[in-house]
């Protein structure tokens, strides 16, 4: 099994996909423990003098003002975690749980926050054991961090709350904990509040999210140039020179995809010999690139924000343990993570909405350029892909809802302490579901480019069509013929798309895509 190695300065995001979505085995650095017993012994020193420090002896948020003695100071700690803990709806995915606790022990091994050695090694040992908090739905405003997700993750430490097994049944957290051997924590002088206080559950969906977009911004490539194809169109348009001129890298690389994937195609070039030659093709074909690279762009802007926050070690107060101090801040704002969660958001739906006015063309007798009614067998009896179009525009329809920004709005909380909040995490939550959405949306599209290429009779696809069809159908993918039940034939493309097996099919004839 795959092993991540935690040490003091930041981790990457293939450890963090590593570690949520494949298992992988969590260890703690020397250099990492070493770096949690200097910043330990500088909360230690303050927790012994008499003048109050916030976190360490106060009380939290609007009630920071409460100077508390050292006999109180424990019962401060887990009071918080299990107040904090005060999620509701249904619980969120293992994944979205696992990250945000890997996180959130990345930075408690930083140095910064100031817990124990004995902390950290408890938290890698709930990972390892494939222990699983229950968070729920709602909670968090994005502002302290994310305090009730990460809240129920604490409390499952202390051997409370619900948590889920590797066998996925959900049990009392204590029980799990005693059959994997893991004593449970009892927290002394800042340990509770270091535990709750980060932007680790936006953040990890963020780093969930780019690791899937990345996957289907090649795919949408893919399956806009099987349109193009499908409708006879121009390749001519994919002409490096032509994106030169407009300096933008993102449409460079899709052009290139595309231009790749429709290599010895005997499809394109068509245009012209319609009964009504066509001077260029409609917008949704002609300017995939530009519309696909523009969200390749806003991911790669999303990938560095989330870089830079990966670097970071978010805690309210932080330990500087250098000048032997613990200072308040306010870099638990979530606003810089949930901007780009919001503008990935919108560059999806925008992706979705090209792909589905590209499906819609193909099914229509009028725009699809020879091309039978909805891709019927025999259409009147056949109603063919009619309503799988009206599944995917159902989808950009919830899309474009999605994309409407989460961090625009704020809600004034803990007694207007806590004034201005990120939202971050519901911009997450969205950023999830249209994810999920665009998916199945590009697999609607591959359904129907391929059943239109295959339609084309008498000319030749390009290879690596021939290759991304052939893979589609020796899935279980079915292909033209009398109308059947649809909906597992659109899973099935769905599922083709989301595990990257349709970019499998292709590169051993393009090469790598972009």
């Amino acid at each position: 099994m795959h092993t991540v190695v935690v040490g003091t300065s930041g981790t990457s995001s293939a450890d963090v996909v590593a570690v949520a979505r494949h298992g992988a085995r969590v260890v703690i650095s020397a250099e990492a423990e070493a770096a949690l017993g200097v910043a330990r012994a500088v909360v230690d020193a303050l927790a012994a003098k008499p003048e109050p420090v916030y976190g360490v002896s106060t009380g939290f948020g609007a009630l920071a003002t409460r100077h508390i003695g050292p006999e109180l100071r424990a019962a401060l700690q887990r009071n918080i975690v299990r107040s904090h803990a005060a999620g509701s709806g249904p619980p969120v995915e293992r994944e979205v749980v696992r990250a945000l606790m890997f996180l959130r022990l990345k930075t408690v091994c930083s140095g910064h926050t100031g817990v124990r050695p004995e902390i950290a090694r408890t938290m890698a040992a709930v990972l390892n054991a494939g222990i699983t908090p229950v968070v729920h739905e709602y909670g968090s405003l994005g502002c302290s961090g994310d305090l009730a997700p990460l809240s129920h993750c604490a409390l499952a430490l202390m051997g409370e709350g619900d948590a889920e097994g590797p066998d996925g049944r959900v049990r009392p957290a204590g029980e799990l904990l005693a059959e994997h051997g893991i004593e449970p924590v009892v927290l002394r002088e800042k340990e509770g509040l270091a535990l709750l206080n980060g932007t680790d559950g936006m953040l990890g969906m963020l780093l969930l999210a780019i690791d899937d977009l990345r996957r289907l911004h090649t795919s949408a490539d893919i399956t806009a140039a099987l349109s193009l194809e499908a409708l006879l169109g121009t390749e001519r348009v994919l002409a490096p020179e032509l994106h030169a001129i407009r300096p933008h890298p993102g449409q460079a690389v899709a052009a290139a995809n595309m231009a790749a994937v429709l290599k010895g195609s005997g499809l394109t070039g068509h245009y012209q010999q319609d009964e009504a030659p066509r001077v260029q093709d409609a917008y949704s074909v002609r300017c995939a690139p530009q519309v696909a690279g523009a969200g390749r762009d806003t991911l790669d802007h999303a990938r560095l924000v989330a870089d830079r926050e990966l670097a970071a070690a978010v805690d309210n107060p932080v330990v500087l343990p250098e000048a032997g101090r613990v200072e308040s801040n306010g870099n638990f704002h979530g606003a810089p993570v949930a901007y780009v969660l919001d503008f990935l958001a919108i560059a999806a739906a925008d992706l979705g909405s090209i792909a589905e006015r590209r499906t819609d063309r193909l099914l229509d007798k009028n725009r699809s350029h020879g091309l039978p009614p909805f891709l019927a067998d025999d259409p009147g009896v056949d109603s063919g892909l009619m309503i799988a179009q009206y599944t995917q525009a159902a989808l950009v329809s919830e899309m474009k809802r999605l994309a409407v920004p989460a961090s625009v709005d704020s809600i004034p909380s803990s007694a207007m302490q806590e004034d201005h909040v990120s939202m971050g995490w519901s911009a997450a939550r969205k950023l999830r579901t249209a994810v999920d959405a665009l998916g199945r949306i590009i697999g609607i599209e591959l359904y129907a480019a391929a059943r239109a290429i295959e339609l084309r009779e008498g000319l030749v696809p390009a290879p690596a069509t021939r290759a991304a069809v052939a893979a589609l159908r020796d899935a279980g993918v079915g292909g033209p013929g009398p109308d059947r039940f649809l909906a597992p034939d659109l899973a099935a493309a769905e599922e083709f798309v989301r595990d990257g097996r349709l970019i499998a099919a292709v590169e051993p004839v393009t090469g790598p895509l972009g």
